[in-house]
């Protein structure tokens, strides 16, 4: 039987096509496309802790909600 890590990896792992899109848009996206995984918005320039989770999908968005860099598992 499968780990949740290697289960999650089976799906989508990288979103490239929602850069510029919404984030709250985006995380629905997410969600849908790899149901394994819980993806958040993010605020550009909020530090965070550099662990690696792999059922987790942080969405990068400007103060306009607004997606900067590809979404992707981690």
């Amino acid at each position: 039987m499968a780990d949740v890590c290697e289960q999650v990896m089976e799906g989508k792992t990288s979103w490239p096509e929602l850069v510029g899109e919404d984030g709250q848009y985006a995380v629905t996206i997410i969600e849908k496309e790899n149901p394994l995984v819980n993806a958040e918005t993010i605020l550009e320039g909020t530090i965070i802790i550099q662990i690696y989770i792999c059922d987790r999908v942080l969405v990068w968005v400007n103060k306009e909600g607004v997606v900067v860099s590809t979404p992707t598992i981690g």
